[in-house]
Formats: structure tokens, C-alpha cells, sequence
């Protein structure tokens, strides 16, 4: 019954449950409170950079010796190979090396993953206020916040060629991983077979025709967070040209001719 108690026999979590929830809206008022220092001097990005990142990977470390010490810790399951738990550290060596590559997997598919998770969470039993519910919405909630800091207040974006990059980087990361699945009896990413708890994979075939429909999924979840940028950009170009032939028009085409070729040279 112990906060961190393998048997656990307190609240079971329920998906859109109080606790759910109330986590969920905590996540966004974070991210919100963070905003407010996205003007704040460097010294004070980097502090918060850190601070992020210790509260990541401590959180990860935490995990991972609750699993030693309750005697569930295994090759099968404890493996940092699911996406959230891969992008725990990526999200972190993104924060303090304020990689324009890491960025751009982080936000395609540290982000989706994440959103996913929190949408779906998968802790089984452990209800608020056990130790699991704490964990998991940490881990998850900070991939999220991680890069949502990156790009309001870091001023980093995707752009089209990084989202073919990330793409093909998730395509040769599933592969790698389900290799290794089949390999020890795993099921990292849910790539053996479909999760226990409710999940968008309940949408899809059974496996493995399942298998190809997910990079299918991933296109079209990339679109989705790629598509606010592409509108921004085409309403950017669509104004400019509205602008030609004004000394306000041409300064504000130049200046978005040398960020679009900043852009592209990543």
C-alpha cells in the first residue's frame, strides 16, 4: 500500500480519471509558467535548461532502481529502448547541447511519442498517488515540456527536410528495435504485439500487419505537428507579396528570404 509499494492496492488508474487529468492540466500550466522566461537572459535559460535536465534524468535513474530494488527489473521491460524512454536522455543532451538535430527528432518524435503516453497512459495499476503516476507523468511531461522551451524560448522550429530526416530516423529506429524485440522475447514500442491498456494501436490490424501502418500513422502524425509551421510560413510568403514594391515589403521579404536559407542550411 506503500508509496512505493510493488503491491499496490490503493486507486487503480482510470484514463480521463481526476488524477489524469489534473496531471495533464498541470503539464500545460507548466509550460506556460516557463514561457514567461522566454525573454530572460542567457544565464537564466541555462539555469532552467539544467534544471530541466537534472529533473529528467533523475527521474529515469529513480525509475530504474525502483525496478532493482522491487525485483522487476529485466531485459524485457526495462531496456531504454521505448521512444519515451530513448528521448529521457536525447531531450536532455538536446537541453544542454542546443542541438539543432536532436531538436528536430525530439520535437517529431521524442513530442509524438510523449503526447501519445499521456493521452493513453500505460501505468496498469498504479494509481495517483503512487509512485509509478508520479514517475510516468514526469518522464513523459518533461519530453513534451523539453521541447516546447527549445522552440518558444530557444527560438529553434522543424522544417521540412528535418521531418523527412526524423522520419527516416523513426523508420530505422523501429527496425532496430524489433530486431531486438523479437530477438529476447521483448516488447519495446509495442512492436511484438499491441499494449494491454486502451491505445490508438486498437485503431489498427492485428500484428504484424499492424507494423507498416504505423510509419503510415507517423507521416501523418508528423504532418500534424509540422502542418502550424508550414501555414505560418505561407501566410508569412503570401504577406510579403501583398508587400512588394514598399520599402516595408522589401525589408520584411528580405528578412524572411535570409531566415528561410537559415533554415534550410540545417
Amino acid at each position: 500500500m506503500g508509496f512505493f509499494s510493488v503491491e499496490w492496492t490503493g486507486a487503480t488508474f482510470d484514463m480521463l480519471s481526476a488524477p489524469h487529468l489534473a496531471a495533464l492540466a498541470f503539464l500545460v500550466l507548466l509550460s506556460i509558467g516557463l514561457s514567461r522566461f522566454a525573454k530572460s537572459s542567457e544565464a537564466v535559460k541555462r539555469r532552467i535548461r539544467i534544471g530541466l535536465v537534472v529533473v529528467l534524468w533523475t527521474n529515469e535513474v529513480i525509475w530504474h532502481v525502483w525496478l532493482m530494488r522491487s525485483g522487476t527489473w529485466d531485459l524485457q521491460h526495462a531496456l531504454p529502448l521505448e521512444l519515451c524512454s530513448i528521448f529521457v536522455w536525447v531531450g536532455g543532451a538536446m537541453l544542454l547541447t542546443r542541438s539543432p538535430r536532436l531538436y528536430d527528432i525530439a520535437y517529431f518524435l521524442g513530442a509524438v511519442g510523449a503526447l501519445q503516453a499521456l493521452a493513453t497512459p500505460n501505468i496498469g495499476m498504479y494509481g495517483f498517488p503512487h509512485y509509478r503516476y508520479w514517475a510516468f507523468f514526469i518522464s513523459h511531461g518533461l519530453i513534451v515540456t523539453t521541447v516546447a522551451w527549445m522552440t518558444y524560448a530557444e527560438g529553434y522550429r522543424p522544417t521540412r527536410r528535418s521531418l523527412v530526416r526524423s522520419f527516416v530516423a523513426g523508420a530505422v529506429l523501429m527496425g532496430i528495435v524489433l530486431g531486438i524485440d523479437l530477438a529476447i522475447g521483448a516488447n519495446y514500442m509495442f512492436l511484438a504485439h499491441k499494449p494491454e491498456t486502451a491505445s490508438l494501436l486498437d485503431a489498427l490490424p492485428v500484428w504484424p500487419y499492424y507494423l507498416p501502418w504505423l510509419l503510415v500513422v507517423g507521416v501523418l502524425m508528423f504532418a500534424v505537428m509540422y502542418a502550424p509551421w508550414e501555414v505560418a510560413d505561407r501566410l508569412r510568403a503570401w504577406r510579403n507579396r501583398a508587400l512588394e514594391g514598399s520599402p516595408e515589403g522589401n525589408t520584411a521579404t528580405r528578412e524572411a528570404d535570409e531566415a528561410t536559407k537559415s533554415r534550410s542550411a540545417r
